[in-house]
């Protein structure tokens, strides 16, 4: 641990030194191209003014939509995008870095208004979806977010809890989050169109979340999020969407990236194949700082972990057959702990009784390929080929410390995906967007435990592949120069059981004013099972093991929104959403006192017979009170008020485990310029605030524990008990500095600062025979150094 000492103080020495060399007077270049929102076309002609500016920088966009605006001194400014016949945009704090160019890709949305009658005057929408087709709770969020939110440490999934109905699922060691009282394996992620896996490390099979993000900051660009009555392209989803879009790698200059700190050490290279070419490339690669450590000798804490990852995006466009883009992500990770051969320590802890291996590895590479028609229209069609693998061995030590295995789990799973989509602009007023979505699923599935005999008994033991087809249409038609509507439907098919869903989807806006709207949307939504749970086997009557679950359907819901946004200023509004969710065809076990639900869990593959009678409801009241960055500061209030239930085989309904009633989460920032005239260093001071209701939790039966050796439950009590409120401040400082061609950053995120000991939850010891209770983390800071060049 000293060596480790030595090496951080070091480090620190350092790091101060270069943050507080001399800094140059830096000029940076802006460009980018302008492009129509719906049919992706570029627009030759745009006029690109950096506002507040003396003299006036400016570019008009060339025939291909591009524009380059050489000479910009670093700092924070507004955007003003004009064309005739389009509506104005206005980019409010762009930040241009000495590092590297800022390179924007602008969409403009074509005015529907008679030009010689009204007068239009730019808007700022930042809460507007990239997707034209999206208008009910749905948001976008930036690159910016996810850097400068308070321990988000560059992770789309924790900057999101700071948003309305969103909390985190699994406390503060994992970034699986529900949306409006849902399961987590209700979130849908998809990469540049199409599904893919959960792209976190240290993530179990089934789930949606991990310890930490796979994907790099440096590749994404902004995207959507959506919470509920998705627009009809998305599918096999129940509670949210994280829609990803990537960046392209800059096509005329080579930078780089390189980032330390506590999660990891990466390095990012970006830059053109070759003069006049317009086609780039963007490479992120990172290694577990614990995993280098580990290297020198130098152990912290007692399980080994171990992760790195690598992500990546090509862009090759062509002049006649349209533009190919090469994508994709792959994360390995493990980590593992051998037992105390001591069994003093074991009355202590019972966990140190056991060892234990888990390896979660997962990845995803595709190709895209766009075209666009002269007629207003372009079709994008992608192939990619997906999958994850974990395994997983548990085993315990006798007296003579000597392992027997309990749990071994072999899951991996794969899927080619091919899609093809078609967007057709067809006017100002009405475009619409249709295609399809076919998976091959693959699958190799193993588990065996073994609880009270020294036999592994085999619980789901299957391989073989399967097909699911999805496909969609909606419009979007502007009635008057007020109202928006969409209308879609969306299909779903599992081969495996033949498993159907046709899902009607609806929304409508309506502009009361220029500062205030309302909004309604509708969605019938559904979801395939965990690939796992249709081949769980079980024995009959003569002991010949039979498939329990294989014709499980979907599980369904309804969604029903209702929602108000009012516009206090350029950089402010409150925002308003009601809702309702009623979800059936949920699978519950088959057994007649149990009251199991798959909508408490996160992950896994339960090996349980299941049926298809099981119901949920979900409503609530979400409140947003937001100020984008102006004038260097930015917050964003959310308050939500919910409840969640489901009904079991009993007929009883009954709190499910998100359930938490109510959230509250405030999020801060204020950045100063130290040296107004260059601009050279900034400082950034951020702040997250949360106060989430008592994870709910079904009482430890003592009695009927201690007689059995393992827990049991009062199952008349399920999820009736609450933990006390969960409450947590995160801090993160930072210090941005911009040399000529240079810019570093370094910061310190500080989760939990007032080390709050947030109850996890409760669990027997089976040595001690008492119920104990687990907290969540303690305060932890996170350092990191950023340097761009």
């Amino acid at each position: 641990m000293n060596q480790f000492k030595s090496i951080l103080f070091f480090t620190l020495i350092a790091l101060g030194i270069i943050n507080t060399s001399k800094a140059q007077l830096a000029l940076q270049t802006f460009r980018g191209n302008v492009v129509d929102k719906v049919s992706q076309q570029s627009i030759p002609g745009a006029t690109i003014v950096i506002l507040n500016t003396s003299p006036v920088l400016a570019s008009v966009a060339n025939t291909e939509g591009q524009f380059k605006i050489p000479n910009v001194p670093i700092g924070k400014y507004s955007v003003q995008i004009s064309f005739l016949g389009y509506k104005p945009v206005t980019l409010q704090n762009i930040t241009i870095n000495a590092g590297k160019e800022l390179v924007l890709n602008i969409n403009m949305e074509e005015d529907i208004t008679a030009l010689s009658a009204v007068e239009v005057v730019a808007k700022v929408e930042k809460n507007k979806a990239q997707n034209s087709m999206s208008t009910v709770s749905t948001r976008t969020f930036s690159v910016e977010e996810t850097q400068k939110f308070a321990a988000a440490v560059n992770d789309p999934a924790r900057m999101a809890t700071s948003f309305a109905g969103v909390v985190s699922a699994a406390g503060d060691g994992n970034n699986l989050i529900s949306i409006r009282g849902n399961s987590p394996s209700g979130l849908l992620w998809r990469m540049e169109g199409v599904e893919i896996p959960n792209p976190n490390h240290f993530s179990s099979v089934g789930a949606s979340g991990g310890g930490i993000s796979i994907l790099s900051a440096q590749l994404l660009s902004n995207s959507d999020f959506s919470t509920g009555a998705f627009a009809a392209e998305y599918g096999n989803a129940l509670s949210g969407v994280f829609d990803l879009k990537l960046r392209k790698g800059n096509n005329e200059r080579r930078e780089y990236t390189f980032q330390a700190g506590f999660l990891g050490i990466d390095a990012s290279t970006e830059g053109y194949f070759k003069k006049g070419y317009q086609g780039s490339y963007l490479i992120n690669y990172r290694y577990s700082t614990l995993g280098l450590i580990g290297k020198l000798g130098v152990n912290i804490g007692d399980a080994k972990t171990i992760f790195q990852d690598v992500s990546f995006n090509v862009s090759l466009p062509t002049r006649r057959i349209g533009n190919f883009t090469l994508f994709g992500f792959g994360g390995l990770s493990q980590q593992s702990f051998d037992g105390k051969r001591d069994s003093m320590k074991w009355k202590e802890d019972n966990g140190t009784q056991y060892n234990f291996n888990f390896i979660a590895n997962t990845g995803a590479i595709g190709i895209t390929h766009t075209k666009l028609f002269a007629n207003q229209s372009y079709l994008k069609t992608a192939i990619v080929y997906s999958g994850t693998q974990n395994n997983f061995d548990l085993a315990k030590l006798n007296l003579d410390y000597v392992a027997r295995i309990q749990d071994r789990e072999r899951f991996l799973q794969a899927k080619t995906t091919l899609s093809s989509v078609y967007t057709q602009k067809i006017n100002a007023r009405s475009s619409f967007r249709t295609g399809f979505i076919f998976n091959l699923l693959n699958y190799n599935l193993n588990k065996k435990n073994n609880r009270d005999t020294n036999v592994l008994v085999e619980r789901i033991n299957t391989n073989g592949n399967t097909e699911q087809v999805q496909a969609f249409f909606q419009w979007n038609y502007k009635l008057r120069d007020k109202w928006t509507t969409n209308i879609g439907l969306h299909y779903n098919q599992l081969f495996l059981n033949s498993s159907k869903s046709l899902e009607p989807r609806a929304s409508l806006k309506y502009d009361l004013t220029e500062k205030q709207n309302f909004t309604f949307g509708y969605g019938l939504h559904s979801q395939i099972q965990p690939i796992g749970i249709y081949f769980t086997r079980s024995a009959d009557a003569d002991g010949n093991s039979r498939l329990i679950n294989s014709k499980l359907e979907f599980s369904k819901a309804h969604h029903l929104v209702f929602g108000y946004d009012l516009n206090l200023n350029a950089f402010s509004h409150i925002k308003t959403e009601v809702y309702y969710q009623y979800l059936f065809d949920i699978p519950i076990s088959q057994k007649v006192n149990s009251t199991f639900s798959i909508l408490n869990t996160q992950d896994g593959f339960t090996s349980e017979p299941f049926v298809n009678n099981g119901l949920g409801k979900n409503y609530g009241l979400e409140l947003t009170y937001e100020r984008f960055m102006h004038k260097n500061l930015y917050y964003l209030l959310s308050a939500s008020l919910y409840d969640s239930k489901y009904q079991a085989q009993d007929g009883k309904w009954y709190n499910t485990l998100y359930n938490a009633n109510y959230a509250t989460t405030f999020t801060m920032g204020k950045e100063w310029t130290l040296s107004e005239k260059r601009k050279s260093r900034v400082i950034g001071f951020n702040i997250k605030s949360v106060l989430i209701g008592g994870s709910r939790y079904t009482p430890i039966d003592l009695e009927a524990s201690i007689k059995n050796g393992e827990a049991r439950y009062n199952q008349a009590e399920t999820f009736t008990q609450k933990n006390p409120d969960y409450y947590r401040l995160d801090l993160r400082l930072s210090s941005k500095r911009n040399y000529k061609k240079i810019t570093t950053t370094l910061a310190i995120d500080i989760q939990n600062v007032t080390n709050r000991k947030n109850v996890g939850g409760q669990y027997f010891d089976p040595i001690a025979l008492k119920i104990k209770y687990f907290y969540q983390a303690p305060l932890i800071p996170i350092l990191s150094y950023k340097l761009e060049f």
